[in-house]
């Protein structure tokens, strides 16, 4: 047995602490209330308490835990200052480390999937994992043509011990909710789940990631690895080098950040266009950025389908964000399913949650940055929490079919707003998505060509 279900109850429980804890909160919090503290700072007691608890506590588990933790980083950068700051560091690590499993385990996946004389297959092969995530580890190898390889083996028993997770995860929806305002978490939890029941499955990620690799193959600005080997729960791909994301957030010039985003930008919305299909997993550990300067991509698990036709639906609603027609705000939301199909709401209202994420693309040049999301994310949770008859909250809806790319999107704006990334994303949009970039009017918004928009407070 692996180490994943011998854990199994030890992961329940510390799960199961989160809304004894959050409760507890809660009622430390009336208690401070009724002497007489504000309750602004009350309910920022309480919320900073509940983020600490449920960061600790995914930080400490793999499996489904784990992965969630992974996606609510992205959203780090839109917390409040006062929320993220101290968490932020921990949020990285979830990124980035897991503890691996022992090496005999390891050897005996490796065995059922290569085949006993696996090691025959290598010239060299380090035990140590140079990565270890959530359903797997990565060790470092070299094949026996002598290419460096990348050798990912999926944990025992990870498959069961993942959807008991979920399942735990899926019950604490309210209580994450509140920390990533305007972040629907529980339909993201649930596509979450569906969609790692097909990255279980190597063979799904190899055909995706072959399918990516062909479609960028000698690419000036990306570098997919291809695919050398899979079997079972063994993956063996081509080993790329070089300065992973979290460490361009950290350490890297702005010069570095800004070309991380852009490309990383490019990457998300041209593969629908290159192979049918976009990347849904844009958390930083998935992003090397080359000596070359080009970006390489990792883990393909998470792959998704999008057909030209959505691809159209999203140019359309970015160009009538750009350029601010509440009125044909409400009827392209009304047709796409975002809005009840009876729905009165007051379409001012409309664009003024829909127009300020169209920023970045109504003008030749943006700069994302913390602030602006955190302002834009602050502004859109009152507007989409008003419950007056002609509000949004009653009315709003996620269609299915946007459910991948919106995570796509979302994950990798909040990357380029912890990249304090600048670039023309404008350019980006006009290139990739069919119904912005066919109209002749499409983000011009009134404004001058050159003109450039500050995502500042």
């Amino acid at each position: 047995m692996s180490d994943i279900p011998r854990r199994a109850v030890s992961r329940t429980a510390k799960l199961a602490t989160l809304p004894l804890g959050f409760a507890g909160r809660t009622a430390l919090g009336l208690g401070k209330r009724t002497i007489g503290r504000p309750a602004e700072a009350v309910a920022l007691e309480v919320r900073r308490r509940t983020a600490e608890q449920l960061f600790a506590v995914l930080g400490e588990l793999k499996g489904g835990a784990m992965k969630v933790g992974q996606l609510l980083s992205i959203f780090e950068a839109g917390l409040p200052e006062e929320v993220a700051g101290p968490f932020r560091a921990s949020l990285t690590r979830l990124q980035e480390a897991a503890p691996p499993m022992p090496a005999a385990t390891a050897h005996r996946v490796l065995a059922e999937g290569l085949g006993e004389d696996w090691r025959e297959l290598f010239a060299e092969f380090d035990d140590r994992p140079a990565a270890a995530a959530s359903i797997g580890q990565v060790h470092r190898a070299v094949w026996h043509d002598g290419r460096a390889v990348a050798v990912k083996v999926q944990y025992p028993g990870a498959g069961p011990a993942l959807m008991s997770d979920f399942n735990q995860i899926a019950r604490l929806s309210r209580l994450i909710t509140p920390l990533f305002p305007g972040v629907e978490v529980k339909p993201l939890v649930a596509d979450l789940k569906r969609r790692l029941e097909k990255e279980l499955d190597y063979r799904d990620e190899a055909r995706a990631q072959t399918a990516f690799h062909r479609a960028y193959a000698g690419d000036p600005d990306f570098l997919v690895p291809a695919v050398v080997a899979q079997s079972g729960n063994v993956l063996v791909t081509e080993w790329v080098e070089g300065a992973p994301l979290a460490r361009v957030i950290a350490d890297g010039t702005q010069e570095e950040r800004d070309r991380a985003g852009l490309l990383l930008f490019r990457f998300i919305l041209s593969g629908p266009a290159r192979c049918g299909m976009v990347h849904i997993d844009p958390h930083p550990g998935n992003f090397r950025l080359l000596d070359d300067g080009r970006l390489g991509v990792l883990d393909f698990g998470g792959a998704a389908r999008v057909s030209d036709e959505l691809r159209w639906s999203l140019g359309r609603m970015l160009r009538i964000g750009t350029l601010g027609d509440a009125e044909e705000m409400v009827a392209h939301a009304r047709a796409e399913g975002f809005l009840d199909p009876e729905a009165e709401v007051d379409p001012e209202r409309l664009r003024a949650l829909i127009a300020p994420h169209a920023a970045p693309f109504a003008v030749e040049r943006f700069r994302y940055s913390r602030e602006w999301l955190r302002r834009e994310t602050a502004r859109g949770m009152g507007l989409a929490t008003d419950l007056r008859p002609d509000g949004l909250a009653r009315h709003l809806r996620l269609p299915p079919q946007y459910l991948a790319v919106s995570r796509a999107l979302a994950g990798c704006g909040g990357v380029l707003c912890q990249l304090e990334a600048e670039g023309g994303f404008r350019a980006e949009a006009l290139r990739w998505l069919p119904g912005f970039a066919d109209d002749p009017g499409a983000g011009e918004a009134g404004r001058a060509p050159g003109e450039t928009g500050e995502a500042t407070a």
